[in-house]
Parts: C-alpha cells; sequence; structure tokens
C-alpha cells in the first residue's frame, strides 16, 4: 500500500532554545577544521573500513551504521543500528568483535560489536571523545586518541576483558608545547594510532613542537615511552598510517606536493615516500589486508564518499559498489517531493528524522550537518541534504518529521509521515514565498564568502556549487580560493570569468581571500588576470613571516585588477567589548581611512552584533563602507557552517542580472545583509546606498520599513548615527510588518534599519538571527559628535597598530616596515583630524 501525504504548515520552534557548539567540550580552537578533517562524520556513503580476517569480507561505516560486504558483491549487510552514529571500525585479529566509535551528541563513546551475538557493549561513558580505536596484533590491548581529563586528543591504550574497558591510560602525558601556533591548540596531540606488527610500537602522529600542520609520522615504544620521528611532513589531521602485515611498510594519506591527499608508502624506520595513487581527489584512510596484497581506502573520486580496492602491486583501482542494502529493521522508500505556491517543483533543503532523532537521506547525496545543536530540542546537530527534484529515501517504519526550506525567501515547512503499517509512502511538502511588498522592488542575493573545496569529505565542482545554491535560492555564490596548509585545492578554477553552470538562476565565480591573521582576512571579488601569491604573510617560521605586504599593498594589487575588497569575518565580542583587546592587529581602520576597502562582511562568520558596532563607528567617522555578507561555508565539508548562502546580501536587480552589475550594486550599497529576516528602509523616496539633503527648515524624515522572516524576530529597530530611535516590535516576536513613522533629525550622518533576535533559533543555522539595511546618507545637516566620538575610538587603535607593527621582528627589509608604519600614520593622522587632535 503506498500512501500519499501533502503538507503545508509552520510550526514555531522555541524560541528560548539554547544553541550549543558541537563537542565543546573539545578545548582546541578553530572547532571547524578538526570537527570535519578528524571527528568522524556522517555521509550517506562509507566512511572508514577494516579487514575481516579471511580477507574476503570488509566492515565499514556508512550512513551512521556499520556495515559488512563480502569483496566482489555488491550486498551490503547493516550490523548496528542504534540511536546514534557508529563510526571507525576495527576488526579484532580473530575476527569476533569489532571496535568502533558512537556519537550521541553528547560524547564519542568506545564501543565494542560482538559478530557473534550481535550485540553491542558500550567501553567509555562520560562526556568524552574518544576516536580511532586499534586492536594490538595479539587482541589484548587497544590504543585510542581521547580527550578524557584533558579536552585535547591525547594517545592512550586499555585493555578489552568480559566486554569492559580496563586499564585504560594515557599513552604520552598531556603537554603545552614552546612552539608558536595559530590554528592548532597550545597543547601537543598525539592521533591516528597504529600497531606495529610485533606489537611493541604504536606508529602515530605527533606535533609536538611542530608551529604548522598536525604533525610528523612518529613511533612511540609502548614499553619505554620512547618516542622517535620517521618522517617529518606537514600533515592535516588525515595521514592514518596503517603498518603492513609483513611489518616493513606504511600506507599513509599525505597532500605532499599536491592539492588532494593520495595514499603513499614508506619504510617503517623512515626514509622516503612513494606514491601510490595520483589524482585530483582525495584518498585517505588506507587499510591494508591481512595477506598484505590490497589496500582498502576511502575516495571522494565521485564527489561522495566511496570505497575502493588497490592492488599494491599493479596499482588497479577497484570500487567496491553497494547497490543492496540489507537493513536489521523492515524500511520502506519516502518518494518527496518539494514545491512552490503554484505547485511547481523547486529545489530544497530536507532534514528527516526518525523517532530516534536519527536522520535518513538517499543513498548516494551528500549529507550536511550543523556546527551546533539544541539540546532542549534534539540530541544531535540537525542533518541534512539538498534535494534537487524528487527523491527516494529509505526509512524505517516509524513516525519521519520532515524539514525543507528554500532560503529566507520561503518559509520553512514541517511534515511528518507515518510509515509504520504501509509498503511505500509519498510526501509533497509546499514552501510559500515571502513576498517583499512590490514598491521595494525585486532582488537578487549573493554569499561573497564561500570555499568550494577546502579539505573536507567531498569533492566540489562548480556545477555541484549551482546546486548548492539553488536548494537555497542563492544566485550569486563567490568561491574565494584560499590555501590550507600548503595548498590551495582550488587553484586550477581560477579565471578571470563566471563558471557557466547548467543550473538555472546560478552564478559561480571565483575570487580569493587573502590569507593573513595579522591583518585580518581580504574578500578579493572578480579578479581579472592572477591570484595574489604567495596567499599570505604573517605565517611564523616559514618565508612569508614578514607582515608585509600587508593588507594596504594587498588591496592596491586588488584594486590594480579591478577587484573588490573586503575584509571578511571580522570581529567577536571578546575583541570589542568592554573594550578593544590589546592584541587585535586588525587593519581594517587604516584601509578604511586609506580609501581601500570597497565592503565589509557585516554577516559572516562572526558575531554580527560585534562586527555592527565597528562598522557604525566607520560611519560615524564619515567612511561610507557599506555592508555585505558571506558565509565563509566550506562547500565540501560535510560539518560545517553553512549551508552555503546562510550569510547572504541581496541586490537590488532582476532575473537577467549581471555579475557585474551585482558586484556595482553591491559597492554602492543599494542592498541589505541577512541570516534569515528580509527587511527594507525607504526614507522619503530615498533607498539604502542614496543620500538625502536635510535643509534647515527640515525637523523630520518619514520612513517605510517592511519585514518579512521565516524566523522571528524580537527586534526591529530603526538606527540613526549608531542610536536606537524607533524600536518597531513591542510584545511577541514579528514575522511580518509594514510600518510607516517620523523621526527627529537635526544632524548630517546615516539611517537604517536592523532586525535580529535575542535567543538562536533552530531556523536559522547561526548565533542568533539578524539582517540589517544599508544606510541612507543624511547631508547638509549639522556634524554630529559621534564624529569626534569615532576619530577617538580608531586613534586609539591605529595608535596600538603603530607601535605592535613597530616592534614586530620579522620584517625582511628596513622599507618593508617604513611602508606598513607610513600606511598606519596617515591613517591616524585622518582620524584625529576627526578627534580635534593633531599629535602624531
Amino acid at each position: 500500500m503506498i500512501v500519499l501525504l501533502q503538507v503545508c504548515f509552520i510550526i514555531s520552534l522555541e524560541t528560548t532554545a539554547q544553541r550549543i557548539p558541537v563537542l565543546n567540550q573539545i578545548d582546541l580552537p578553530h572547532s571547524y577544521y578538526f570537527r570535519e578533517l578528524y571527528l568522524p562524520q556522517l555521509t550517506s556513503g562509507p566512511s572508514s573500513a577494516s579487514w575481516m580476517p579471511d580477507g574476503n569480507r570488509l566492515v565499514y561505516s556508512m550512513a551512521g551504521s556499520l556495515w559488512i560486504q563480502s569483496i566482489g558483491t555488491e550486498d551490503a549487510t547493516q550490523l548496528t543500528d542504534d540511536a546514534g552514529y557508529d563510526y571507525q571500525p576495527d576488526v579484532s585479529p580473530d575476527g569476533k568483535q569489532v571496535l568502533f566509535v558512537r556519537y550521541t551528541g553528547a560524547a564519542m563513546d568506545l564501543m565494542l560489536f560482538d559478530l557473534g551475538t550481535k550485540k553491542s557493549f558500550r567501553l567509555t561513558e562520560g562526556k568524552t571523545v574518544n576516536l580511532e580505536p586499534r586492536w594490538s596484533p595479539d587482541g589484548t590491548t587497544i590504543a585510542f586518541v581521547s580527550t578524557a581529563n584533558t579536552g585535547h586528543f591525547v594517545l592512550h591504550t586499555g585493555t578489552v576483558r568480559d566486554n569492559q574497558l580496563i586499564n585504560a591510560k594515557a599513552l604520552i602525558p598531556d603537554r603545552k608545547s614552546e612552539a608558536k601556533r595559530y590554528y592548532y591548540s597550545a597543547f601537543d596531540h598525539a592521533i591516528n594510532p597504529t600497531w606495529s606488527k610485533d606489537g611493541k610500537l604504536i606508529y602515530f602522529i605527533s606535533n609536538r613542537e611542530v608551529a604548522h600542520g598536525t604533525g610528523n609520522l612518529s613511533a612511540i615504544d609502548v614499553t619505554s615511552g620512547e618516542i622517535k620521528t620517521i618522517r617529518d611532513e606537514e600533515t592535516n589531521w588525515r595521514t592514518r598510517p596503517d603498518a603492513s602485515p609483513d611489518g616493513t611498510r606504511l600506507v599513509y594519506s599525505s597532500y605532499l606536493g599536491q592539492n588532494w591527499h593520495q595514499l603513499f608508502i614508506l619504510p617503517v624506520q623512515g626514509g622516503y615516500p612513494v606514491p601510490l595513487t595520483y589524482g585530483d581527489y582525495d584518498k585517505i584512510f588506507p587499510r591494508w589486508s591481512p595477506d598484505g596484497k590490497t589496500i582498502a581506502f576511502i575516495s571522494n573520486q565521485g564527489g561522495n564518499t566511496s570505497l575502493w580496492l588497490l592492488d599494491a602491486y599493479s596499482g588497479k583501482q577497484t570500487r567496491v559498489a553497494v547497490k543492496k542494502r540489507n537493513y536489521l529493521l523492515p524500511h520502506v522508500p519516502l518518494t518527496l517531493s518539494v514545491q512552490d505556491d503554484q505547485g511547481n517543483g523547486i529545489p530544497a533543503r530536507i532534514s528527516l528524522v526518525d523517532g530516534r532523532g536519527k536522520f535518513y537521506s538517499p543513498d548516494d547525496i551528500w549529507v550536511h550537518a550543523d556546527d551546533a545543536y539544541y539540546p532542549s530540542l534534539q540530541s544531535t546537530e540537525t542533518h541534512y541534504f539538498h534535494a534537487l527534484g524528487k527523491v527516494v529515501i529509505q526509512i524505517p517504519k516509524d513516525s519521519i518529521m520532515v524539514t525543507a526550506s528554500h532560503g529566507p525567501h520561503h518559509v520553512v515547512t514541517h511534515g511528518k509521515v507515518f510509515a509504520k503499517q504501509v509498503d511505500a509512502v509519498a510526501l509533497q511538502l509546499k514552501i510559500p514565498r515571502l513576498e517583499i511588498p512590490a514598491v521595494f522592488g525585486t532582488w537578487r542575493s549573493g554569499d561573497v564568502h564561500v570555499h568550494m573545496n577546502y579539505g573536507g569529505n567531498y569533492r566540489n565542482t562548480p556545477g555541484q556549487l549551482a546546486n548548492q545554491a539553488a536548494a537555497e535560492d542563492l544566485n550569486f555564490v563567490f568561491n574565494l580560493i584560499v590555501n590550507k596548509e600548503q595548498r590551495i585545492p582550488d587553484v586550477s578554477y581560477f579565471n578571470s570569468n563566471t563558471t557557466n553552470t547548467s543550473t538555472p538562476g546560478v552564478t559561480v565565480l571565483h575570487g580569493q581571500e587573502f590569507h593573513t591573521s595579522y591583518w585580518g582576512h581580504l574578500g578579493l571579488l572578480q579578479l581579472r588576470e592572477h591570484l595574489i601569491l604567495p596567499d599570505y604573510s604573517g605565517y611564523p617560521q616559514t618565508a612569508v613571516a614578514s607582515t608585509f605586504p600587508h593588507n594596504s599593498f594587498i588591496a592596491d594589487r586588488a584594486h590594480e585588477q579591478q577587484a573588490l575588497v573586503g575584509y571578511v569575518h571580522p570581529f567577536e565580542q571578546s575583541e570589542i567589548f568592554p573594550n578593544q583587546s590589546a592584541t587585535l592587529t586588525n587593519a581594517l581602520p587604516v584601509d578604511a581611512a586609506l580609501g581601500k576597502v570597497d565592503y565589509y562582511e557585516l554577516v559572516g562568520f562572526s558575531d554580527h552584533r560585534a562586527s555592527e558596532a565597528v562598522w557604525y563607528q566607520l560611519l560615524n567617522a564619515g567612511l561610507k563602507i557599506p555592508a555585505a555578507a558571506g558565509t565563509d561555508a566550506m562547500a565540501n565539508y560535510s560539518s560545517l557552517r553553512g549551508p552555503v548562502g546562510l550569510n547572504r546580501v541581496y541586490v537590488r536587480g532582476n532575473n537577467d542580472m549581471t555579475t557585474e552589475a551585482f558586484l556595482t550594486e553591491l559597492k554602492a550599497g543599494r542592498s541589505f545583509v541577512t541570516n534569515g529576516p528580509l527587511i527594507g528602509l525607504d526614507v522619503e523616496g530615498k533607498v539604502p546606498g542614496d543620500s538625502l539633503k536635510l535643509t534647515a527648515k527640515k525637523k523630520s524624515v518619514s520612513y517605510h520599513v517592511f519585514l518579512r522572516s521565516n524566523a522571528p524576530v524580537d527586534h526591529l529597530e530603526v538606527i540613526y548615527n549608531g542610536e536606537v530611535v524607533a524600536s518597531l516590535i513591542n510584545g511577541q516576536p514579528a514575522t511580518t510588518l509594514d510600518i510607516n513613522g517620523k523621526i527627529a533629525v537635526k544632524e548630517s550622518g546615516w539611517l537604517l534599519v536592523r532586525a535580529w533576535n535575542s535567543k538562536a533559533l533552530p531556523e536559522v543555522m547561526d548565533l542568533y538571527p539578524y539582517a540589517s539595511t544599508n544606510p541612507v546618507y543624511l547631508t547638509g545637516g549639522a556634524e554630529s559628535p559621534k564624529r569626534a566620538v569615532a576619530g577617538a575610538y580608531f586613534v586609539q587603535w591605529t595608535q596600538r597598530l603603530e607601535k605592535l607593527a613597530g616592534a614586530f621582528a620579522s620584517y625582511r627589509t628596513e622599507q618593508e616596515k617604513a611602508t606598513v608604519l607610513d600606511d598606519i600614520i596617515k591613517a591616524k593622522v585622518y582620524y584625529q583630524s576627526l578627534a580635534g587632535s593633531t599629535k602624531r
């Protein structure tokens, strides 16, 4: 029996839900990197594998469960299907048990699966993160990585006896390094363990006194604790060495001399690595077969994750295809389609969970996950996929909650499927459009900060990126090409033109992010000739340790190519409030004063209200820098800040808008920025980006404001020179408003409207819903006293920069130092003129 359901309704979710970062007990910086590159993530395809002792079968993780499959067949049989998601299997030497990792949202626990009884046993408890379990060759001891008692990734050992873990201890003590690191913790880590043939050594990756990357291939004597470096090489979480059965070689994954991970072999005592594979895609997580003739590995050659076999002698590669999945519990097919108000099929973002909160997707689709979750509403973070049309999902015979969305211009729609008594089910979801008042015209949206490929689980392409954008109702996508350690994954995609894709209504463009963490990152949109390389400066212990070229120099080189230059993901609360951070070296005020900044990423991978506070000071200083928005989404990640288009800018335009027209409107500030709410402002016929001249007789101005939002907001405010002059929401949060009003004005300056919510909401995968128009500028009035206040604010900032830059020790020449200081002083003098001070 097939049940057909048609659903179109909106659920207003709890407005006081607390948003918690995923596994925030891990005490490391830059969680978005290790979460994707090291922690196992949910994918519809295989993610890691282990051989059975007979060499004829593989146990692997796929879609959050463990599966077993015979080599040469296309049938996979499910081994586990419990609450949570199961990863990283390792089969015991006798073939009777499987160690694995179970993610429950609160922790990652080591588990033990008995292949005879089909029962699972929990080996670890508490809110720790335990990873990469590996049996010793004799099956008596396990090695694993744990954050227990430290919050850091520390190598441990223990004994499994009677389905329990006993005598667990840290093999390498937690240790703070002398090496200065930026993207990595000050504390050393020890990850990716594997045993030597005789069980006397554990090979692993150690960053002890390593400044860049995740560390070297090392070995530790499990008895004496002596550590030896086998190979000094930059790595990035995914090295995963595995010792050959004869004990002579290690196979591991490396991006040595290239942009993608490939498989290399290395003598166990060290030496020169030899590549086994090549290609512009990743091959990771290798495992030798028991006879040493074959290596199983995971690849994203086709975009999604897949399981492959490599003949270690001939190089032949064979995919382990899965065409039939034998589930533990009965499943039925769900046919799902999404439509607009008129019944036309549209692409959409989809999430499906059963009564346990477990996620389901089509077998061959990319799965993504939010980087935070709401403990009062869900056990784990939201997972989702992008559907371009009708999809079929195998679901258990259970009640299934379905959520569909299509960007900020549409409501978030929820439906429920009852599949307990049926053999198949179909669901149609309608997503109504939020209409902007006609008087405000038509708009096109863009995300000015996306990374198409950045070392994640998937291999992205312009076509796939356009599909992601289409599902989010996003028109322009700027892929900012940038380094990830020594590699630049998307460097081959750079061109001076737009990328043609087959996705209607989406334009993909390739720009650049200049990556200096000293002065602040820059977005460079629409470079006409070439990337600016090296892609970074100020990297300690490298040949580019100098902070020159500074951002002012880079902005000039970008402007020579007619590119737009913007400061991206600007500020966090801790950098701005209650006072400016004493170590903040961001050069935004310098380049703003020198006229080198074309846009400011007000809504991005930062705290929007903190970024707003600095932007308001810039506006008060008379610097007409328009706000833009960029998600900084790593679009080939399974766990990301996203999705693509989460943070976007809407500019005035119609369906045939060109890239040049989009960038012109962006630079002119005829736009608003948002992560959800749609807002607009008209001040006596003037719209954001325009100027309105005040007269001596004019004591007030009238305005028209609209709000349309798929998530409620509890603040809609008119801002005049940085101060709230009208609060337009009184009482209950709102999603739809149209308001006319008047405010008193006497000073020149600017007016804008912002909307925000004081709490995080599940409908918006961000810190909190937030939107802002760009300003309408007011001229002809008295000078605002805020101008002098802003000048003093940035005098303090530039004085600090001058002091820190003057003391910086890694300039290559005195000319570099003089060039940097000259630009800082020019900016300082400008701000001093506003503050009424001429003291240098």
